[in-house]
């Protein structure tokens, strides 16, 4: 019995023992654990100490801090995406109804103030205000059409602005872009009775136009072709001035009275006078060099 009782003590010496070395395995590997800070990629932690926020803050890697004390909080410090919808009113007071998106990250130097300050919450408590605030604000100074054609413009003025009341906060601004405009139904039918009309004006111009081009190419037409009838008469009367230029010197008296012979019957007229020109042959002559021969 009694070696029996030693037997029992003696092994139950030992299941304590193990029991207390793994107790304590335990208990350090949870303080192990507690005292690891990881900091992801693009974020920052911010360490709280017993509830009172660090003004030090952890870069992304490994960190250690005091287990049971401290506690990491991540701040994201990539860029995030807010969408929301926004109402505002024109310069032509017309109701102005969008969709918005903005991109925007935390600075690193700021993510602590941001927790302790805003807390997580920092959309709804800072960036929403500001956005809708912005984009009533600069909706106001444009009319409704300007809203639509100078859209790129009305965007970087909303940036602007919205840089302007979030930056103090830490926030910073990467892009803004309107999604979507949306008018009343009275608005867009208007736009469209606007836009069809000046379709008919540009139709209807370019059709006078054209009209205009063909009436001065036919009009072209008929003066190439009235220039061209005159330079053919002037040249067949140029032709004509040369031809009896060139008839008019080659006759000679020599040439008339070869072709009066040339052209003579033989028979003497009966009545002679100066008007007739064949009793001119010249015969006295011929009678004269005759005789003299």
């Amino acid at each position: 019995m009694n070696n029996s009782k030693i037997v029992d003590i003696g092994h139950g010496k030992k299941t304590g023992k193990i029991i207390g070395i793994i107790v304590c395995a335990v208990i350090l590997i949870i303080l192990l654990i507690s005292a690891v800070a990881i900091v992801p990629a693009g974020s920052t932690g911010v360490i709280v100490t017993f509830g009172k926020v660090s003004e030090n803050t952890y870069s992304e890697g490994f960190h250690v801090k005091v287990p049971f004390a401290q506690e990491l909080v991540v701040v994201s410090n990539k860029i995030q995406v807010y969408e929301t919808d926004a109402s505002a009113v024109s310069k032509d007071l017309q109701t102005v109804n969008s969709r918005i998106a903005v991109n925007f990250r935390v600075r690193n130097d700021s993510s602590a103030s941001i927790y302790k300050n805003i807390g997580a919450d920092y959309q709804s408590v800072i960036l929403m205000p500001a956005v809708q605030e912005s984009m009533k604000s600069v909706s106001a100074k444009y009319t409704a059409e300007q809203l639509i054609t100078e859209r790129n413009q009305v965007g970087d003025e909303i940036k602007e602005q919205l840089e302007s009341k979030v930056s103090d906060y830490g926030i910073q601004i990467e892009k803004f872009n309107i999604v979507n405009f949306d008018f009343s139904e009275e608005f867009n039918n208007a736009i469209e009775a606007k836009q069809v009309a000046e379709q008919n004006l540009i139709k209807t111009k370019t059709e006078q136009e054209q009209q205009i081009v063909i009436a001065e190419a036919e009009a072209k037409q008929k003066t190439i072709a009235a220039d061209a009838d005159a330079e053919a008469i002037k040249t067949r009367a140029d032709a004509q001035a040369e031809a009896n230029k060139v008839l008019a010197e080659s006759v000679s008296d020599m040439l008339i009275r070869y072709e009066t012979i040339d052209k003579w019957d033989g028979v003497l007229p009966k009545v002679a006078s100066s008007a007739n020109p064949l009793v001119n042959l010249d015969l006295d002559e011929q009678a004269e060099e005759t005789e003299s021969e």
